[in-house]
């Protein structure tokens, strides 16, 4: 299949700043390239270069109503978004969502036409208690448990073990290989068409350990944060997923 790398820009950004950035990207043969700003920058982030698709950091798990200050899935596909990303670790955190709450939001994105990015990933405590296995299945099986073992085929998966992102500390390859096939082998005790989903690696990827993650068997991509604010680095991480296809 082929691969996704997904940069999340977290909340970064400026007019002037993701004019410079989106000019700076082109699409590249053997990847898929996605964007995922800001919601103010989603008008502006149409204006990006052919083949490279649109994608949001989050969705509302409402359709529609009295939710102040919320997004729904509609509205993201409305501006042109492919992509919605849900459960990462930051909202999770530090904004209280639940694995229910990620379950619903993942509905939510995939009755509207988008596909979600359903971020998974252990704590340094739970991976230092030999837990992550069992952390990343409990968040797996919430999704299912709304989706249905059918349509979570449709959906994307982000492992991102949490003590890794934004620290600059990145799991080792053999890390990442032992919860990438944990992950494939769940989905295929579970029901679901494990074959076609895509597993992203995210948690400090950058242009210079880049390839060594993406040739990892059962690693089809990447959700690239601070790297992906910058167009060099992250063109060359997109190429580095190319490479390796």
């Amino acid at each position: 299949m082929t691969r996704l790398v997904a940069g999340n820009w977290k909340m970064n950004g400026s007019l002037a700043a993701n004019r410079e950035l989106l000019g700076g990207l082109v699409s590249i043969p053997g990847v898929e390239i996605a964007v995922c700003v800001p919601y103010p920058y989603l008008a502006q982030a149409q204006q990006r270069p052919e083949g490279v698709a649109l994608g949001a950091q989050d969705v509302s798990e409402y359709a529609a109503g009295a939710y102040t200050g919320e997004v729904s899935a509609a509205m993201l596909a409305e501006f042109g978004c492919r992509y919605a990303i849900v459960g990462h670790s930051e909202r999770r955190a530090l904004f209280g969502e639940e694995d229910a709450t990620v379950g619903r939001k993942a509905l939510a994105a995939l009755q509207a036409g988008l596909v979600p990015i359903v971020c998974v990933g252990e704590t340094l405590a739970e991976r230092d208690e030999a837990r992550a296995v069992e952390v990343i299945g409990r968040q797996l099986e919430a999704v299912r448990e709304v989706l249905g073992a059918a349509a979570m085929g449709a959906v994307v998966l982000a492992y991102e073990p949490v003590w890794a992102i934004g620290t600059g500390r990145s799991a080792s390859v053999a890390q990442v290989a032992e919860v990438h096939a944990a992950i494939r082998a769940w989905l295929k005790v579970h029901g679901v068409a494990a074959g076609g989903v895509r597993i992203l690696y995210g948690g400090s990827v950058k242009a210079d350990n880049a390839a060594a993650l993406f040739a990892v068997e059962d690693v089809d991509g990447g959700l690239i944060g601070g790297a992906s604010l910058v167009a060099a680095d992250f063109l060359a991480i997109c190429r580095a997923a190319a490479g390796g296809v």
